[in-house]
């Protein structure tokens, strides 16, 4: 395999190699071209793991002083 990094274009939808569109246009790098088409599903485990991980810390930190 080669060492082409891939993104994910919120401005298009698509799938692009470094050569693409603006970096705060897109998400990545990621390691291939598959993984970059599941940015978005990536993005939404990663904010409801992050958001789970504030409820569970807020619900015991809310004795703390």
């Amino acid at each position: 395999m080669s060492d082409e990094q891939w993104f994910y274009c919120l401005k298009h939808g698509t799938v692009e190699t470094a050569e693409g569109c603006r970096s705060a246009d897109r998400l990545g790098p990621y390691p291939d071209k598959a993984t970059a088409a599941r940015a978005l599903e990536i993005a939404k485990e990663r904010t409801e793991s992050e958001d789970r991980k504030d409820r569970e810390w807020n619900a015991g930190g809310s004795g703390a002083s």
